[in-house]
């Protein structure tokens, strides 16, 4: 029944209706069924027992009464039976059809392997049934045997055909045979116990009679032998556990179609489902509930090879009893009409769109609850489903924990999460809204940079190029303007300089990096337009001391007082959209609320009919809507399928604008905080590898002008057979001759070092 058990539950399937034998085999069966079941939160729904008689009639009845339950999932577990007079019943009664399934115990598989052959007629009628059969290992053993048990058919010594309980008798038969010889070689001797009254001498040409014996003396040891066993039989390994019971070698799933036998697959208690024995899987490591488990390809009744549902609405029974909320605000969720008393709302509408895909017909009728005045209380809503007192909920149903105890939630349809509405102001652009893009220091940085550059390209050209050179007043200028020029147009002015054209190369990168994000940040506030609330978020609103609004009966109240410690003192309660709009337009100080907290469909809807406030920075404490069914109803299954395709074709989408977005959807009037700034730290990489790059052409330039400058002094040396600096000439008259030097244009250095040559070699 654990094979059973994982075969239902392998399948998805979760009420199975049971067909047993009244008699302590069946019941006892079922009871471990059922165990079984229990322990995957599975369940019998229905019992049809059997007598023992096997009355044709009353079974047929049976069987056809339990047409009429919501359960396709048949397990039968009965004595063999080889006129198969279950199957021909349901066969008869069009049961062996499309939507059924029929599971079967290995009472089947050695009925039909003791039929020798099989006719046609019983494939026909088995079609589509999955049953076990007990695992026998192929081996040399094995082969032999079933070659002697058929040469024995040949010869009339048997007349059945072989199967596993005979091929288990056969190794039973030995082991019990291996425990007495081994029990004779250890105790020499067997000794019996007869009635007192039993008359020896009666043996006498007739022999002992063993119907009299009454005790076998040495029975507790030759238990104990047996239960040693441990050696390789037909049937496999043979040995018992600690349970004193034959350690399984698994099953075999087997399926009947019309040509024959089919097996898809094996299962042991150890590795579950696979395609492979699981004598190979000891080999390699296998996880029991891993994604290996699986089966072969399997024929279902009706010729069928997708898994069948298992569960149908049947004709004749009575509609789902689906309880709605009556709602007295928002009542475009749901709400029953007081003319019409018509259903409607969201909910219905993404309720009865679902419906659409599901692959079945489903009676209901709608049952509202609550007076129209208040909100319902939903809590005692969905405890009245696990009363029984409707099949399920539909509605604004919010999926928490103790509700999720007692109830099963269909696939979210809608996100809860809670939210921020408060007042919004459009802003407005100023005259100086081309200072937004960067910070204060962002802006210094800019500046600093465009200097120093060029200060850094008029000394590296300043000695090599006319350009910037000239009246102290005009390079002044140049300086200036040059690295300045570069947002524009080429420069006016060339650079010659290897350093300076390495130094430009590093700042016309960093000036695109920078142009292109002071554009793209302007183009962001100048076109997009910007909501702004004095509130930023959740922390902001808890950090402040305004009043606080929550509609009546939201878990609102309870998040925000046991959750984030928000006073009690603080929260206003507002039980209607109007009430929204008033408290929110009165502002703390006349008498409002600063803000409301609510989950977000609430907010959307009251948003659709608003245009002066807007939802404030990012849902918390999230959650979801769903509808409400009964533990283990199917339904829920389906209907989770349903939604899913609602979604992924946008349907659900389409819903959820026809009643939210009548003056445009509320998140399109989400309040962001203001766009961030460009921060220095943001480019701080590029700064410091633009500073690196202007210090070493700094430094190069130093130490050319340096060596440049050395050599001329040494120049001038030779010529004059002096020292370098005439004596008592300080160290600042050193600094300001090489500065001096500095400033001389290069073909004026280069026309003073060939005078100096002339002047050292006048021939």
């Amino acid at each position: 029944m654990t094979a059973m058990a994982d075969l239902i539950d392998f399948h998805g399937w979760k009420e199975v209706i049971v067909v047993f034998l009244d008699d302590d085999y069946g019941r006892n069966g079922v009871s471990a069924l059922r165990d079984e079941l229990e322990k995957r939160r599975l369940r019998i729904s229905y019992k049809l027992p059997l007598s023992i008689k096997f009355d044709l009639d009353e079974f047929t009845n049976l069987l056809n009464q339990s047409k009429v339950f919501g359960p396709r999932v048949y397990v039968v577990h009965v004595n063999p039976d080889p006129r198969l007079r279950i199957f021909s019943i349901a066969h008869n009664l069009q049961m062996m059809a499309k939507d059924y399934v029929w599971l079967v115990t290995d009472w089947l598989s050695a009925t039909l392997d003791s039929l020798s052959p099989v006719n046609q007629t019983s494939f026909s009628v088995l079609h589509g049934v999955v049953g076990l059969r007990q695992h026998i290992p192929d081996s040399s053993k094995k082969k032999a045997f079933v070659s002697r048990w058929i040469e024995m058919q040949k010869e009339g010594l048997a007349n059945t055909s072989l199967n596993s309980y005979g091929i288990y008798a056969y190794d039973t038969v030995w082991a019990v045979a291996r425990a007495i010889d081994i029990f004779i070689k250890v105790h020499n001797t067997i000794t019996f116990s007869f009635p007192d009254n039993y008359n020896l001498s009666h043996m006498v040409g007739i022999g002992i009679q063993l119907d009299k014996l009454k005790i076998f003396a040495g029975g507790s040891d030759l238990v104990d032998i047996l239960l040693q066993s441990n050696f390789t039989g037909v049937s496999g390994q043979l040995h018992f556990n600690s349970d004193r019971s034959i350690v399984s070698g698994g099953y075999d799933i087997i399926n009947v179609n019309q040509m024959g036998i089919k097996g898809v697959g094996f299962w042991s208690n150890n590795s579950g489902f696979s395609v492979v024995p699981h004598t190979a899987l000891k080999k390699r490591k296998y996880n029991r509930f891993s994604q290996d488990q699986k089966l072969g390809n399997i024929t279902w009744p009706g010729g069928i090879t997708d898994r069948p549902r298992g569960w149908v609405i049947a004709d004749n029974t009575k509609p789902l009893r689906i309880g709605v909320p009556k709602r007295a605000s928002f009542v475009e969720f749901v709400t029953e009409l007081p003319d019409s008393h018509q259903i409607q709302g969201y909910c219905i509408d993404v309720f009865k769109k679902a419906l659409e895909f599901i692959p079945y017909e489903v009676p209901f009728v709608f049952k509202p609850f609550g007076n129209g005045k208040a909100n319902p209380n939903y809590d005692a809503l969905v405890k009245m489903v696990d009363e029984n007192v409707y099949d399920a909920v539909v509605g604004d149903i919010a999926i928490v924990t103790n509700r999720t105890m007692i109830v099963d939630f269909s696939q979210p349809f809608a996100s809860s999460s809670l939210v921020i509405v408060a007042p919004i102001n459009k802003a407005r652009s100023n005259a100086w809204v081309f200072l937004q893009p960067f910070t204060a220091d962002m802006w210094c940085a800019t500046a600093a940079s465009f200097l120093v550059v060029g200060v850094v390209i008029w000394i590296l050209e300043h000695r090599v190029n006319n350009d910037f050179r000239g009246p102290p007043k005009k390079q002044i200028v140049t300086m200036l303007m040059f690295s300045l020029s570069t947002l524009f147009k080429k420069n006016q002015e060339d650079t010659v300089s290897s350093l300076s054209k390495m130094v430009m190369i590093v700042w016309l990168f960093l000036l695109m990096v920078i142009t292109a994000s002071y554009t793209a940040s302007l183009t962001s506030i100048l076109t997009v337009e910007q909501l702004s609330s004095p509130i930023t978020g959740i922390d902001s609103l808890i950090a402040s001391n305004w009043p606080i609004g929550y509609q009546v009966g939201s878990f609102a109240y309870n998040y925000l007082t046991d959750n984030l410690y928000v006073s009690k003192s603080r929260l206003i309660p507002l039980g209607s959209p109007e009430e929204y709009a008033t408290a929110l337009q009165k502002g703390p100080s006349g008498g409002g609320v600063a803000a409301i907290i609510d989950e977000l469909p609430y907010v959307e809807l009251f948003l659709s009919n608003e245009t002066d406030f807007g939802i404030i920075g990012q849902p918390f404490a999230r959650s979801s809507w769903g509808f409400a069914f009964q533990r283990e109803s199917p339904l829920a299954y389906d209907m989770s399928t349903a939604i899913l395709k609602l979604s992924e074709n946008g349907d659900l989408r389409k819903i959820h604008e026809k009643w939210f977005c009548k003056m445009g959807c509320a998140e399109d009037r989400t309040s962001n905080s203001k766009p961030d700034q460009l921060h220095l730290i943001s480019f701080w990489g590029l700064y410091l590898s633009c500073g690196i790059v202007l210090l070493v052409a700094l430094a190069l330039f130093l130490l050319l002008m340096i060596r440049q400058y050395a050599r001329f002094k040494q120049r001038q040396k030779d010529v004059a057979s002096s020292s370098t600096e005439p004596s008592g000439i300080h160290c600042s008259q050193v600094v300001v001759n090489f500065f001096n030097f500095i400033d001389e244009k290069e073909e004026a250095i280069k026309k003073m070092f060939t005078q100096c040559d002339n002047h050292h070699n006048p021939n």
